[in-house]
């Protein structure tokens, strides 16, 4: 018997890596993307323990799960530094930013 492709390997692999880049645009996308392929993955994954002599593409299943792992945690940091910046500088009177500016140029 032939093997099928897994439903969504690729598309989980696909949303791993957009974690990861999401991770640049104030974390957000990250966190989205990121919740996506792990959703994905663990029903690929469930279907595979199933049946794994049905199907093929487990690596990109894995691969991309590993992706949103990490694409979660850096849109995490990403997102705690937002929010740490907003209070620190936004706190400041314009005037003292300004001078703070000054002094490390």
């Amino acid at each position: 018997m032939e093997k099928q492709t897994l439903p969504n390997s690729t598309l989980i692999l696909v949303f791993g890596i957009l974690s990861i880049l999401g991770c640049c645009c104030y974390g957000i996308f990250g966190i989205v993307f990121g919740i996506v392929a792990l959703v994905l993955a663990k029903k690929a994954t469930e279907l595979y323990t199933e049946n794994p002599e049905l199907y093929e593409g487990y690596n990109n299943v894995k691969t991309g799960k590993i992706l949103a792992i990490i694409g979660l945690i850096l849109s995490g940091i990403s997102i705690i530094s937002t929010i740490i910046s907003f209070i620190v500088f936004g706190t400041l009177d314009p005037q003292e930013l300004q001078g703070i500016m000054e002094q490390y140029q």
